[in-house]
C-alpha cells in the first residue's frame, strides 16, 4: 500500500510538473517533504483513525457540500462548473440564497474543524521527524544536494529518494497521537505542510481515478477533508 501512494503521489505530481518527482545522482537528490510524509505510515494510520472517530461529522460534511453545490448550480446557467462575473452577481443579488449559503459555509467550517485540527497535530508531529530521516537519507547517499520537483526540468526517477525518507520516516515515527491536547495551537508551517499533504492525497486519489476509469474500473472513494 505504501509503495503504490507513493507512485501515485509521484504520478500526481509528475503531471503538475511533467517531470519525475524524484530522482538521485551524482550527490543530488530530488524529493518534496510532502509526499514522503504522505506516504509514511504514521499518516495513513493517523488519517483512518480520524475518519473512524469522526465518521459521523464527515458523514455530515458531505451532505453539506453537497446542498452547498445544489444552490450554487442554480445560479450556473451554462452548466460549466464554474460561476461567471454575471452569475455570481444574480447570485449575490439573490439575498435568500446567500444567507443559505453563508450558513451553509459556517457549519461546513464548523464541523470540519475538529477534524482539520486532528490532521494538522498528526502531521505536526511527523513533521519534526522529517528533518532527521531527510539527514539519515542524505549521509548513507552521500547526496549533496537536495532539490524539489518544481526546480527541476527533468530528473531520472529510477533513483528515488522519497522512498528512502519514507523508510526513515516509518522507523522514526511508527505512530502519532491523533487526539489532539487541550488548548493546542498548530504551527504555522504545520498547517501549510497539511495542506500540502492534502493536496499529495487529491492528486494521488485523482490519479488512481484515472487509472481505474481506463482500466474501466469503479473509482475509489474521494479524500475527504478541504
Amino acid at each position: 500500500m505504501k509503495a503504490h501512494l507513493l507512485s501515485l503521489t509521484a504520478l500526481a505530481v509528475s503531471a503538475v510538473i511533467a517531470v519525475p518527482a524524484a530522482a538521485q545522482v551524482n550527490g543530488i537528490g530530488v524529493t518534496e517533504p510532502a509526499i514522503a510524509i504522505a506516504g509514511s505510515k504514521a499518516r495513513a494510520a493517523a488519517y483512518q483513525q480520524i475518519g473512524q472517530t469522526y465518521q459521523a461529522q464527515l458523514t455530515q460534511l458531505q451532505q453539506l457540500q453537497t446542498q452547498r453545490e445544489t444552490l450554487m448550480r442554480q445560479f450556473d446557467t451554462d452548466n460549466d462548473g464554474q460561476l461567471s462575473d454575471a452569475e455570481q452577481q444574480a447570485a449575490q443579488a439573490n439575498t435568500t440564497a446567500v444567507q443559505q449559503l453563508q450558513s451553509l459555509e459556517q457549519t461546513i467550517n464548523q464541523t470540519n474543524a475538529p477534524i482539520q485540527l486532528a490532521r494538522i497535530y498528526a502531521i505536526e508531529q511527523i513533521g519534526t521527524k522529517y528533518g532527521q530521516a531527510l539527514q539519515q537519507v542524505i549521509t548513507a547517499n552521500n547526496i549533496q544536494v537536495i532539490l524539489t520537483p518544481q526546480s527541476i526540468v527533468y530528473a531520472n526517477d529510477a533513483l528515488d529518494v522519497t522512498a528512502k525518507i519514507v523508510a526513515q520516516l516509518d522507523t522514526l515515527v511508527p505512530t502519532v497521537s491523533t487526539t489532539v491536547p487541550a488548548g493546542w495551537q498548530p504551527a504555522r508551517q504545520s498547517v501549510q505542510l497539511t495542506q500540502e499533504v492534502q493536496q499529495v492525497l487529491i492528486q494521488a486519489a485523482q490519479a488512481q481515478a484515472q487509472q481505474q476509469a481506463a482500466a474501466g474500473q469503479q473509482p475509489a472513494p474521494a479524500v475527504q477533508g478541504r
